[in-house]
């Protein structure tokens, strides 16, 4: 069986809600990704000290918000900021298979059977699960798999799924969600702690 290699390219930062919702904003006002980057860029829209940052930011929001269709963009700016999170993260789970897979494998698992919060320890063994299939994973330094780790636990706190003591929060979706993501992928239900 073949696998294709995870995008392990998640290690800047956390959900960036803020500067998601600015992004989906431009895009949704031009419809034009490039524009929105150049945009961003030229006006530094998120006050970053140096350039390199700036790109970085961008490119990984703009890579994120690309997973989602217009009408999940224009739900993103127009809904709560829980589920302007929620929205995000589906995206995050689109974009990195490595991600949506531990939101499936671990999270909801732990959920389903009752364990009450996600520990390091869960992470080394899905880690390590995964390099089973994946030997880039074994590629990777002890330091590079720790700011995954540790970046994954920000994006899952920043996203309210779960609590600063790393508890698992069940997730709360309202009928409009719910009905948003039943038009694309049923599927991605399983991304989050819910019944």
């Amino acid at each position: 069986m073949e696998t294709s290699n995870y995008s392990l390219s998640f290690t800047t930062g956390g959900l960036f809600l803020n500067e998601a919702l600015t992004l989906a904003g431009l895009y949704l006002d031009t419809d034009d990704w490039l524009f929105v980057q150049k945009t961003a860029l030229r006006d530094n829209l998120f006050q970053s000290r140096t350039l390199t940052t700036l790109k970085k930011l961008c490119n990984v929001n703009i890579s994120r918000l690309k997973m989602l269709q217009k009408n999940e963009l224009e739900f993103m700016l127009s809904c709560c900021r829980q589920e302007q999170a929620y929205m995000l993260w589906i995206a995050i789970c689109r974009r990195y298979s490595f991600i949506a897979e531990f939101a499936v494998e671990v999270l909801r698992e732990n959920f389903f059977t009752g364990k009450p919060d996600l520990t390091f320890d869960d992470f080394e063994m899905f880690f390590s699960r995964k390099s089973q299939w994946h030997p880039e994973l074994d590629a990777i330094r002890s330091s590079t798999k720790k700011k995954l780790r540790q970046v994954l636990f920000r994006i899952l706190r920043e996203a309210d799924l779960i609590t600063k003591d790393n508890k698992i929060q069940p997730a709360l979706l309202s009928p409009e969600f719910i009905r948003i993501i039943r038009q694309g992928n049923a599927g991605e239900f399983a991304y989050f702690p819910l019944f």
